[in-house]
């Protein structure tokens, strides 16, 4: 079976996360991307920290597979060779500040009219028109500006999500856009003009959120771990200091969970505890039993009981459990994905196609593919060399 998305070309002026994250999905999929990068450094994410081997963990994680090119896109001859790029691309996408694509001769107007094939795709923080079209907008801020952060964390005080959430989900939709506009062209011959901004995409992972404050006059607020409407639902002391969670779906959970863990098969009839309605009315008692019981076993211990009784569970894990999962290890999750500072270990992506094994390819090097890129174009050697002397291509 050959790639899903074998022969497709992606040109990308990206940085940070959003519109990184969909790319790398483009080409997790066989895509061929290439990332243009300012010389003087390139994508920001490289400079964020130095914690995998001296390059940024944000940078390993968003660029693996793509090919990366530094062009000077002040200058006109870097404007003449990202134009001859995109002219061979099938997808175009940026998530330069507000107007700067445009402002370079690359906006989705002009592209499209000179190429009816090309899928544009453009990123940005609150989309192309309003009031707050021109604020920066950092995830953290549009976190807050979303009302997410009011409806994460616990009660005393708002939290952002540990990661970036507004980001990912900018990211996801325009990956989820592009191929919606491959598909698209196939039947049209035409290519899309698709935007995807940050807020807007946060907005609808509020989704229920919305609709319970629309529904009720009142903001949801914040529950930490436990749940505002099911009891129990939250997570519980163990003996080994450990947490764990444990969350009943439903009234016929609950009577197996009386009965097979609490050891209290009278709850399951008696109507002050029976009914989800009524553990909620009482969360306060409910919690202070079932986290005694858990106190008295490991967390393993608990999570072994809960398990044949068919009951919710999770322990509470650190980011580095992760890295020791039973779960991956057993799916065979892990690979190794070049990069120029030696072999780092990555998740292969969560999508899967029978049949075939995506592939992760290495994480660029600054520049490291702008003199193959541009050979490709058909740039002669002697042009190449022109273009690094007026410092169009950078040293």
């Amino acid at each position: 079976m050959s790639l899903p998305l074998a022969g497709v070309t992606v040109i990308a002026v990206e940085q940070a996360v959003a519109a990184p994250l969909a790319t790398r999905h483009l080409a997790d999929l066989g895509a061929a991307v290439v990332k243009v990068e300012r010389p003087d450094g390139g994508d920001f994410a490289r400079g964020y920290d130095r914690s995998v081997h001296g390059m940024a963990s944000h940078f390993v994680w968003l660029n693996r597979g793509k090919e990366s090119l530094t062009l000077d896109l002040k200058s006109p001859d870097g404007r003449a060779v990202l134009a001859d790029l995109v002219a061979t691309a099938d997808v175009f996408v940026q998530n330069l500040a507000p107007g700067a694509a445009a402002r370079l001769g690359f906006g989705s107007g002009e592209l499209r009219a000179r190429h009816p094939r090309l899928t544009t795709v453009d990123l940005s923080g609150y989309g192309s028109g309003g009031p707050y079209r021109d604020k920066r907008a950092y995830d953290m801020l549009i976190q807050a500006e979303s009302g997410l952060a009011s409806v994460t964390g616990p009660p005393e005080r708002p939290a952002k999500t540990g990661v970036p959430s507004s980001d990912i989900a900018a990211g996801m939709y325009a990956l989820t856009a592009t191929l919606g506009a491959l598909v698209g062209r196939a039947s049209t011959g035409q290519g899309s003009a698709i935007e995807v901004s940050m807020f807007e995409a946060t907005a609808e992972w509020l989704g229920h959120q919305l609709h319970h404050t629309q529904g009720t006059g009142r903001s949801p607020g914040r529950a930490g771990l436990s749940h505002p409407a099911i009891a129990p639902y939250d997570a519980y002391p163990t003996a080994d200091g450990r947490e764990v969670l444990i969350g009943i779906q439903n009234d016929r959970e609950w009577a197996r969970f009386a009965a097979g863990f609490l050891e209290r098969a009278d709850l399951a009839d008696d109507p002050e505890w029976s009914t989800n309605v009524a553990r909620v009315r009482r969360r306060r008692l409910v919690d202070a039993l079932v986290g005694g019981r858990t106190a008295t076993m490991t967390a393993d211990e608990v999570v072994e009981r809960l398990d044949p009784l068919a009951i919710a569970s999770a322990r509470l894990n650190e980011v580095g459990d992760l890295l020791h999962h039973p779960q991956l290890a057993a799916r065979s999750r892990w690979r190794t994905v070049a990069t120029p500072v030696g072999d780092v270990r990555a998740l292969l992506p969560p999508f899967t196609f029978a049949g075939v094994e995506l592939p992760m390819g290495p994480v660029p090097a600054l520049g490291e593919h702008t003199d193959s890129v541009l050979r490709r174009l058909g740039y002669s050697k002697e042009r190449v060399a022109e273009l690094r002397a007026v410092g169009a291509l950078g040293d």
